[in-house]
């Protein structure tokens, strides 16, 4: 096994073969190297990882900082499959590897002798999971925004009377990672139970469709197409930002209790007694008559004041903040939101555990920065 200086976790002793780029399968073996699992970063020459040249930003060091959010804890070696030495040395991964997680063009591997049928004929119990775009059999190019397009998200997103809008991070990209993450938990349980693994696939326009939920059981069990609705929620009112003496506040009345404390608390107890507003239909029903009331009373103080008094009662509301005060505030809640392996700060896993904690060993690596010690390792009977 190759020597790891973190031994400990749910998944040690698993190694990942990364054979992903950019962000779904980077962001997949990250979560699994967080928990323990020697992930091992197959890169190609000259540069590696596309993200490597994503600029800017840059960390203080120079790195692309697109890169540094999804590859800490990762070992990096870089392999030319066309040459056959280092095919070879890939291939010795592929079969000593528990997990090998890919994200080519699909098929793409297979010329190299690299793809499921062929690696799992000598490691039965690899389970190997593929991440493309839009499925093994569409040959098209996986990009995050191609899917938000394709998927109807970008049509749900932006103000009723605007163009369509992609989501400010590639958020399909992540939710596909995360399927990825637990389809591979899934059958590492299942061959830990039978010494079978199995070929597991994912892709963008699939994770964005599941993701869409609301929207798309709208389409499927109630005949309606959504459409952009700005920051407003289709079922939902008050669920927006709502404009105050100084800027916008989030406000949110997603039931009637909180409707109820909602217009105790700005002084509008006459609400509660209007029977255009008694319920969330009829809110919903009736939201233009609702709005300016709302409006009347909240601009007679400004977003913080009205944060002070909504809040302690009950009534679900915040500023919209930047990424930095997003971070801030975690910090304040006692999150602890920033780790910094090998002094490079990072966004903390986000789940906790009682047991068997993430752990946070190894800064993102540098290009080929463990050829020596994976060849060695390779070369081992």
């Amino acid at each position: 096994m190759i020597a790891d200086d973190r031994p400990t976790g749910p998944l040690a002793g698993v190694v990942v073969a990364d054979f992903a780029r950019i962000l779904a399968g980077p962001y997949a073996t990250m979560l699994l190297a967080d928990l323990g699992a020697t992930v091992i970063k197959v890169e190609g020459p000259p540069t590696g990882d596309d993200t490597r040249t994503w600029t800017p930003p840059v960390s203080a060091d120079g790195t692309a900082t697109y890169y540094l959010s999804t590859n800490r804890n990762k070992r990096s070696i870089v392999l030319d499959l066309r040459d056959a030495d280092d095919l070879a040395v890939a291939r010795r991964l592929a079969d000593r590897a528990d997990v090998l997680v890919e994200n080519f063009k699909p098929g793409g591997l297979a010329q190299f002798g690299l793809d499921h049928a062929t690696v799992s004929a000598t490691n039965p119990g690899l389970v190997y999971c593929s991440i493309s775009g839009f499925g093994p059999d569409s040959g098209l190019p996986g990009y995050d925004l191609l899917a938000q397009a394709v998927s109807g998200l970008m049509s749900v997103t932006g103000e009723a009377d605007g163009p369509p809008l992609r989501a400010g991070v590639a958020v399909l990209d992540v939710v596909t990672g995360l399927h990825a993450t637990v389809a591979i938990l899934a059958a590492l349980h299942h061959r830990d139970a039978t010494g079978q693994g199995q070929h597991v696939q994912t892709n963008l326009l699939s994770a964005g469709l599941s993701a869409l939920v609301n929207q798309t059981s709208a389409v499927l069990a109630g005949g309606v197409v959504p459409q952009r609705l700005g920051n407003a929620h289709l079922s939902l009112f008050p669920y927006e930002p709502l404009p105050t003496g100084d800027g916008d506040l989030i406000v949110i009345a997603a039931n009637d209790g909180q409707f109820r404390k909602l217009a105790t608390a700005i002084g509008a107890p006459e609400l509660l007694d209007d029977p255009r507003f008694g319920s969330m239909a009829d809110r919903n029903a009736h939201r233009d008559e609702l709005r300016p009331l709302l409006l009347e009373r909240l601009a007679t103080r400004s977003a913080q004041e009205w944060f002070d008094v909504l809040a302690p009662v009950g009534v679900p509301c915040g500023p919209i903040q930047g990424v930095d005060e997003g971070l801030a505030l975690a910090e304040r809640l006692g999150l602890d939101p920033v780790v910094r392996p090998g002094g490079m700060p990072s966004v903390r896993n986000p789940v906790t555990y009682s047991a068997t904690p993430p752990a946070y060993h190894r800064p993102p690596p540098g290009l080929a920065a463990d050829e020596a010690e994976i060849r060695a390792w390779l070369a081992e009977d």
